[in-house]
Protein backbone atom coordinates (compact mmCIF):
# COMPACT_ATOMS: atom_id res chain seq x y z
CA UNK A 1 0.00 0.00 0.00
CA UNK A 2 1.39 3.75 -1.40
CA UNK A 3 1.13 5.47 2.04
CA UNK A 4 2.41 8.56 0.53
CA UNK A 5 0.18 8.24 -2.88
CA UNK A 6 -2.64 7.68 -0.74
CA UNK A 7 -2.53 10.63 1.25
CA UNK A 8 -1.48 13.10 -1.81
CA UNK A 9 -5.06 11.47 -3.58
CA UNK A 10 -6.97 11.93 -0.54
CA UNK A 11 -5.33 15.43 0.98
CA UNK A 12 -8.40 17.47 1.71
CA UNK A 13 -7.50 20.48 -0.08
CA UNK A 14 -9.91 23.01 1.76
CA UNK A 15 -8.44 23.21 5.01
CA UNK A 16 -4.74 24.15 5.71
CA UNK A 17 -2.75 25.81 8.76
CA UNK A 18 -3.41 25.41 12.13
CA UNK A 19 -6.31 27.56 12.81
CA UNK A 20 -9.38 25.56 12.43
CA UNK A 21 -12.64 26.40 13.46
CA UNK A 22 -16.08 24.80 13.18
CA UNK A 23 -17.01 26.76 10.23
CA UNK A 24 -14.08 25.44 8.45
CA UNK A 25 -15.41 22.61 8.50
CA UNK A 26 -18.73 22.67 8.36
CA UNK A 27 -19.02 22.66 4.34
CA UNK A 28 -16.84 19.07 4.61
CA UNK A 29 -19.04 17.48 6.84
CA UNK A 30 -22.28 18.82 4.90
CA UNK A 31 -20.24 17.56 1.17
CA UNK A 32 -19.81 14.18 3.16
CA UNK A 33 -22.96 13.76 4.49
CA UNK A 34 -24.13 11.40 1.24
CA UNK A 35 -26.60 8.93 3.31
CA UNK A 36 -27.85 10.87 6.49
CA UNK A 37 -24.13 9.79 8.39
CA UNK A 38 -24.13 13.22 10.11
CA UNK A 39 -25.87 14.39 13.59
CA UNK A 40 -25.60 16.60 15.89
CA UNK A 41 -25.58 15.20 19.20
CA UNK A 42 -24.92 18.17 21.39
CA UNK A 43 -23.90 22.09 22.19
CA UNK A 44 -20.82 23.66 23.77
CA UNK A 45 -20.96 26.20 26.20
CA UNK A 46 -21.63 29.06 23.67
CA UNK A 47 -24.68 26.68 21.88
CA UNK A 48 -21.83 25.75 18.89
CA UNK A 49 -23.58 22.24 17.46
CA UNK A 50 -20.95 19.18 18.13
CA UNK A 51 -21.45 17.07 15.16
CA UNK A 52 -20.94 13.35 15.02
CA UNK A 53 -20.12 11.13 11.43
CA UNK A 54 -21.06 7.77 11.61
CA UNK A 55 -19.98 5.73 8.16
CA UNK A 56 -19.22 1.64 8.04
CA UNK A 57 -20.94 -1.74 8.25
CA UNK A 58 -18.57 -3.32 9.97
CA UNK A 59 -18.38 -5.16 13.36
CA UNK A 60 -15.83 -3.17 15.08
CA UNK A 61 -16.69 0.24 16.11
CA UNK A 62 -13.85 2.70 16.16
CA UNK A 63 -14.66 6.11 18.53
CA UNK A 64 -12.83 8.96 17.17
CA UNK A 65 -12.55 12.57 18.68
CA UNK A 66 -10.32 15.55 17.89
CA UNK A 67 -9.75 19.32 18.87
CA UNK A 68 -10.68 18.16 22.57
CA UNK A 69 -8.41 21.36 22.83
CA UNK A 70 -9.52 23.81 20.95
CA UNK A 71 -6.02 24.74 19.53
CA UNK A 72 -5.09 21.59 18.86
CA UNK A 73 -6.28 20.84 15.11
CA UNK A 74 -3.62 18.44 13.06
CA UNK A 75 -5.23 15.07 13.78
CA UNK A 76 -8.71 16.83 12.59
CA UNK A 77 -7.12 17.48 9.48
CA UNK A 78 -5.99 14.13 9.18
CA UNK A 79 -9.42 13.21 10.39
CA UNK A 80 -10.74 14.70 7.09
CA UNK A 81 -8.14 13.37 4.59
CA UNK A 82 -8.95 9.58 5.96
CA UNK A 83 -12.79 10.41 5.66
CA UNK A 84 -12.10 10.99 2.21
CA UNK A 85 -10.73 7.58 1.53
CA UNK A 86 -13.64 6.18 2.93
CA UNK A 87 -15.63 7.95 0.02
CA UNK A 88 -13.19 7.16 -2.88
CA UNK A 89 -14.75 4.25 -4.36
CA UNK A 90 -11.75 1.98 -4.04
CA UNK A 91 -11.43 -1.43 -3.02
CA UNK A 92 -9.38 0.19 0.14
CA UNK A 93 -12.75 1.87 0.96
CA UNK A 94 -14.80 -0.92 0.36
CA UNK A 95 -12.88 -3.16 2.61
CA UNK A 96 -12.54 -0.56 5.18
CA UNK A 97 -16.42 0.11 5.42
CA UNK A 98 -17.34 -3.99 5.88
CA UNK A 99 -14.57 -4.38 8.42
CA UNK A 100 -15.54 -1.25 10.76
CA UNK A 101 -18.24 1.57 11.78
CA UNK A 102 -16.36 4.55 12.36
CA UNK A 103 -17.89 7.27 14.39
CA UNK A 104 -16.01 10.31 14.56
CA UNK A 105 -16.39 13.65 15.96
CA UNK A 106 -13.99 16.45 14.45
CA UNK A 107 -14.31 18.74 16.97
CA UNK A 108 -15.42 17.73 20.25
CA UNK A 109 -14.76 21.77 21.89
CA UNK A 110 -16.07 24.35 19.10
CA UNK A 111 -15.60 27.06 21.34
CA UNK A 112 -11.64 26.61 22.00
CA UNK A 113 -11.32 25.95 18.44
CA UNK A 114 -12.95 29.32 17.84
CA UNK A 115 -10.77 31.36 20.45
CA UNK A 116 -7.78 28.88 19.66
CA UNK A 117 -7.22 28.04 23.03
CA UNK A 118 -6.84 25.02 24.89
CA UNK A 119 -9.95 25.31 27.38
CA UNK A 120 -13.16 25.27 26.52
CA UNK A 121 -15.12 28.51 26.89
CA UNK A 122 -15.52 27.88 30.85
CA UNK A 123 -11.77 27.96 30.53
CA UNK A 124 -12.16 23.81 31.31
CA UNK A 125 -9.60 21.41 30.17
CA UNK A 126 -12.03 18.79 28.65
CA UNK A 127 -8.83 16.23 28.96
CA UNK A 128 -9.09 16.82 33.00
CA UNK A 129 -12.67 16.23 33.00
CA UNK A 130 -14.17 12.81 32.54
CA UNK A 131 -14.60 12.16 36.36
CA UNK A 132 -16.70 15.22 36.91
CA UNK A 133 -18.15 15.30 33.34
CA UNK A 134 -18.97 19.13 34.42
CA UNK A 135 -18.63 20.81 31.24
CA UNK A 136 -21.19 20.14 28.34
CA UNK A 137 -18.80 18.92 25.81
CA UNK A 138 -17.25 16.50 28.28
CA UNK A 139 -20.81 14.71 28.41
CA UNK A 140 -21.23 14.80 24.48
CA UNK A 141 -17.91 12.97 24.30
CA UNK A 142 -19.03 10.30 27.40
CA UNK A 143 -22.68 10.00 26.13
CA UNK A 144 -21.47 8.68 22.50
CA UNK A 145 -18.59 6.47 24.29
CA UNK A 146 -21.75 4.62 26.45
CA UNK A 147 -23.85 4.14 23.16
CA UNK A 148 -21.56 3.69 20.64
CA UNK A 149 -20.20 0.96 22.99
CA UNK A 150 -16.55 0.76 20.73
CA UNK A 151 -14.19 -1.33 20.59
CA UNK A 152 -11.33 0.52 20.31
CA UNK A 153 -11.00 4.71 21.13
CA UNK A 154 -8.90 6.89 19.08
CA UNK A 155 -8.02 10.11 20.95
CA UNK A 156 -6.52 12.89 18.94
CA UNK A 157 -4.55 15.51 19.80
CA UNK A 158 -1.66 17.81 19.20
CA UNK A 159 1.45 18.46 20.93
CA UNK A 160 3.68 21.53 21.65
CA UNK A 161 7.15 22.03 19.26
CA UNK A 162 9.20 21.57 22.61
CA UNK A 163 8.84 17.54 22.91
CA UNK A 164 11.96 15.29 21.48
CA UNK A 165 12.63 11.69 21.04
CA UNK A 166 14.59 11.13 24.39
CA UNK A 167 17.73 12.83 23.99
CA UNK A 168 18.39 11.90 20.07
CA UNK A 169 17.94 15.56 18.92
CA UNK A 170 14.87 14.40 16.92
CA UNK A 171 11.81 16.13 17.24
CA UNK A 172 8.72 14.23 18.42
CA UNK A 173 6.69 14.43 14.95
CA UNK A 174 4.39 11.99 16.15
CA UNK A 175 3.97 10.17 19.61
CA UNK A 176 1.58 7.64 20.77
CA UNK A 177 0.65 6.35 24.20
CA UNK A 178 -1.32 3.26 25.32
CA UNK A 179 -2.53 4.97 28.70
CA UNK A 180 -3.00 3.29 32.20
CA UNK A 181 -6.02 1.74 33.39
CA UNK A 182 -4.62 2.19 37.26
CA UNK A 183 -1.87 4.10 39.48
CA UNK A 184 0.35 0.73 39.01
CA UNK A 185 0.48 1.32 35.47
CA UNK A 186 -0.28 -2.14 34.85
CA UNK A 187 -0.94 -4.10 31.26
CA UNK A 188 -4.07 -6.21 30.99
CA UNK A 189 -5.83 -7.09 28.16
CA UNK A 190 -7.56 -4.00 27.29
CA UNK A 191 -4.21 -2.04 27.17
CA UNK A 192 -2.04 -4.83 25.40
CA UNK A 193 -4.79 -4.77 22.56
CA UNK A 194 -3.66 -1.09 22.36
CA UNK A 195 0.08 -1.60 23.10
CA UNK A 196 -0.02 -4.03 20.25
CA UNK A 197 -1.91 -1.71 17.46
CA UNK A 198 0.74 1.00 17.96
CA UNK A 199 3.75 -1.09 18.22
CA UNK A 200 2.51 -1.51 14.53
CA UNK A 201 1.63 1.79 13.99
CA UNK A 202 5.33 2.26 14.61
CA UNK A 203 6.60 -0.04 12.59
CA UNK A 204 5.14 1.65 9.31
CA UNK A 205 5.68 5.05 10.48
CA UNK A 206 9.45 4.28 10.86
CA UNK A 207 9.53 3.51 7.04
CA UNK A 208 8.73 7.21 6.71
CA UNK A 209 9.77 9.31 9.75
CA UNK A 210 12.61 6.85 11.11
CA UNK A 211 13.56 8.07 14.92
CA UNK A 212 11.13 10.87 14.89
CA UNK A 213 8.45 8.71 16.96
CA UNK A 214 7.93 9.34 21.17
CA UNK A 215 6.39 7.73 23.61
CA UNK A 216 4.15 9.93 25.74
CA UNK A 217 4.17 9.53 29.34
CA UNK A 218 1.81 7.21 31.15
CA UNK A 219 1.60 8.55 34.28
CA UNK A 220 -2.08 7.62 35.66
CA UNK A 221 -4.82 10.05 35.91
CA UNK A 222 -8.49 8.90 35.77
CA UNK A 223 -9.59 12.61 34.96
CA UNK A 224 -8.03 12.01 31.83
CA UNK A 225 -10.24 10.67 28.96
CA UNK A 226 -8.21 8.17 27.75
CA UNK A 227 -7.47 6.33 30.78
CA UNK A 228 -10.93 6.43 32.07
CA UNK A 229 -11.78 4.59 28.45
CA UNK A 230 -8.62 2.28 28.94
CA UNK A 231 -9.82 1.87 32.99
CA UNK A 232 -13.47 0.89 31.34
CA UNK A 233 -12.29 -1.91 29.39
CA UNK A 234 -12.25 -0.06 25.93
CA UNK A 235 -8.21 -0.28 24.06
CA UNK A 236 -7.66 3.31 23.90
CA UNK A 237 -4.95 4.91 21.54
CA UNK A 238 -3.57 8.42 22.08
CA UNK A 239 -2.61 10.21 19.01
CA UNK A 240 -0.05 13.06 19.56
CA UNK A 241 0.72 15.51 16.14
CA UNK A 242 3.84 16.91 16.91
CA UNK A 243 6.70 19.24 15.07
CA UNK A 244 8.46 18.32 11.86
CA UNK A 245 11.59 20.34 9.96
CA UNK A 246 10.26 23.76 9.33
CA UNK A 247 6.53 22.58 9.21
CA UNK A 248 4.94 24.98 11.92
CA UNK A 249 1.57 24.72 10.43
CA UNK A 250 1.28 21.15 10.78
CA UNK A 251 1.23 20.13 7.43
CA UNK A 252 3.64 17.21 6.89
CA UNK A 253 2.79 15.96 10.27
CA UNK A 254 -0.85 15.97 9.33
CA UNK A 255 0.67 13.31 6.25
CA UNK A 256 1.80 11.42 9.03
CA UNK A 257 -1.28 11.07 11.36
CA UNK A 258 -3.11 10.18 8.57
CA UNK A 259 -0.68 7.22 7.68
CA UNK A 260 -0.86 6.38 11.31
CA UNK A 261 -4.37 6.11 10.96
CA UNK A 262 -4.90 4.58 7.90
CA UNK A 263 -2.08 1.78 8.92
CA UNK A 264 -4.22 1.21 12.33
CA UNK A 265 -7.65 0.27 10.41
CA UNK A 266 -5.13 -1.81 8.12
CA UNK A 267 -3.81 -3.88 10.76
CA UNK A 268 -7.17 -4.50 12.40
CA UNK A 269 -8.29 -5.58 9.18
CA UNK A 270 -6.41 -8.12 8.11
CA UNK A 271 -5.33 -9.03 12.15
CA UNK A 272 -1.24 -7.97 11.35
CA UNK A 273 -0.96 -8.05 14.86
CA UNK A 274 2.97 -7.27 15.99
CA UNK A 275 4.84 -10.16 17.76
CA UNK A 276 5.87 -9.26 20.88
CA UNK A 277 4.45 -5.84 21.14
CA UNK A 278 5.00 -4.55 24.58
CA UNK A 279 8.74 -5.28 23.54
CA UNK A 280 8.27 -2.72 20.47
CA UNK A 281 6.09 -0.63 22.39
CA UNK A 282 8.89 0.22 24.96
CA UNK A 283 11.08 0.47 22.60
CA UNK A 284 9.86 3.85 21.56
CA UNK A 285 12.05 6.80 23.36
CA UNK A 286 9.68 8.31 25.84
CA UNK A 287 8.70 12.22 24.68
CA UNK A 288 11.52 14.58 26.80
CA UNK A 289 11.30 18.23 26.67
CA UNK A 290 14.43 19.15 24.84
CA UNK A 291 13.77 21.17 22.52
CA UNK A 292 13.25 25.27 21.39
CA UNK A 293 12.04 26.51 18.55
CA UNK A 294 15.14 28.80 18.37
CA UNK A 295 18.71 28.38 20.19
CA UNK A 296 21.52 31.22 20.17
CA UNK A 297 24.75 29.83 20.39
CA UNK A 298 28.32 31.50 22.16
CA UNK A 299 26.61 35.00 22.09
CA UNK A 300 28.63 37.99 23.95
CA UNK A 301 26.28 39.00 26.33
CA UNK A 302 27.23 42.53 28.14
CA UNK A 303 25.36 42.61 31.44
CA UNK A 304 25.94 45.86 34.40
CA UNK A 305 29.41 45.75 32.25
CA UNK A 306 30.30 42.14 32.88
CA UNK A 307 30.84 40.39 29.84
CA UNK A 308 29.98 36.53 29.35
CA UNK A 309 29.87 34.07 26.28
CA UNK A 310 26.48 32.25 26.95
CA UNK A 311 23.27 30.83 25.24
CA UNK A 312 19.74 31.92 24.71
CA UNK A 313 16.57 30.61 23.17
CA UNK A 314 13.47 32.11 21.85
CA UNK A 315 10.13 30.23 21.60
CA UNK A 316 6.66 31.01 19.29
CA UNK A 317 4.14 31.77 20.88
CA UNK A 318 0.71 31.25 18.42
CA UNK A 319 -0.93 34.34 19.00
CA UNK A 320 -4.93 35.04 17.41
CA UNK A 321 -5.17 38.51 16.38
CA UNK A 322 -8.78 39.26 14.15
CA UNK A 323 -8.81 35.54 13.60
CA UNK A 324 -5.32 35.02 12.19
CA UNK A 325 -2.66 33.21 13.16
CA UNK A 326 0.02 34.55 14.29
CA UNK A 327 3.80 32.83 15.20
CA UNK A 328 5.51 35.52 17.57
CA UNK A 329 8.76 34.64 18.87
CA UNK A 330 9.84 35.55 22.89
CA UNK A 331 12.67 35.38 24.57
CA UNK A 332 12.33 32.54 27.11
CA UNK A 333 15.16 31.20 28.89
CA UNK A 334 18.90 32.19 29.07
CA UNK A 335 22.04 29.87 30.09
CA UNK A 336 24.56 26.88 29.24
CA UNK A 337 21.51 25.09 27.62
CA UNK A 338 24.02 22.44 26.69
CA UNK A 339 20.88 19.25 26.75
CA UNK A 340 18.73 21.20 24.73
CA UNK A 341 18.58 21.78 20.92
CA UNK A 342 16.88 24.33 18.75
CA UNK A 343 14.60 23.66 16.03
CA UNK A 344 16.30 26.77 14.22
CA UNK A 345 20.32 27.19 15.69
CA UNK A 346 22.58 29.50 15.04
CA UNK A 347 26.13 30.02 16.11
CA UNK A 348 27.27 33.61 17.00
CA UNK A 349 30.65 32.74 17.40
CA UNK A 350 31.17 35.59 20.19
CA UNK A 351 29.26 38.18 18.06
CA UNK A 352 27.70 40.58 20.82
CA UNK A 353 24.31 41.33 21.31
CA UNK A 354 22.20 44.11 20.90
CA UNK A 355 18.90 45.47 21.21
CA UNK A 356 16.59 48.54 21.06
CA UNK A 357 16.67 48.24 24.55
CA UNK A 358 20.46 47.16 25.84
CA UNK A 359 22.93 44.80 25.41
CA UNK A 360 20.80 41.55 26.90
CA UNK A 361 17.25 39.77 25.80
CA UNK A 362 15.10 39.95 28.63
CA UNK A 363 12.79 37.02 29.20
CA UNK A 364 9.13 37.35 27.31
CA UNK A 365 10.91 40.09 24.85
CA UNK A 366 10.33 39.84 21.32
CA UNK A 367 13.11 37.99 19.67
CA UNK A 368 14.29 41.00 17.51
CA UNK A 369 17.84 41.98 17.76
CA UNK A 370 21.45 42.49 16.04
CA UNK A 371 24.44 40.89 16.18
CA UNK A 372 27.61 42.95 16.19
CA UNK A 373 25.16 45.67 14.97
CA UNK A 374 25.02 44.27 11.04
CA UNK A 375 22.96 40.98 11.45
CA UNK A 376 19.58 41.91 12.62
CA UNK A 377 16.94 39.38 13.81
CA UNK A 378 13.49 39.72 13.14
CA UNK A 379 10.74 37.77 15.29
CA UNK A 380 13.78 35.42 15.45
CA UNK A 381 14.85 34.63 11.91
CA UNK A 382 17.87 36.59 10.40
CA UNK A 383 15.99 39.66 8.34
CA UNK A 384 16.55 38.46 4.53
Amino acid sequence: MDLEQLFNDNKEQSIEGRYLTLESIEPLLNRLNTNNQLSVIGESVLKKPIYSYQIGEGETRILLWSQMHGNESTTTKALFDFLNVLHSGSELAAELLAAFTFYCIPILNPDGAQAYTRVNANEIDLNRDSQNLSQPESRVLRDAFDSFLPNYCFNLHDQRTIFGVGSTGKPATVSFLAPSYNEEREINESRMKAIALIAGINNVLQQYIPGQIGRFDDSFNLNCIGDTFQALGVPTLLFEAGHFQDDYERENTRKYIFMALLSSFTILCENDIVDNGIDNYLSIPQNKVVFYDFLYKNVKLNYDGNEKITNFAAQYKEELIENKLFFNAYFVEIGDLDSYYGHIEYDAKEAEYKDEHGNFPELNQKANFYLENSIEFVNGLIKK
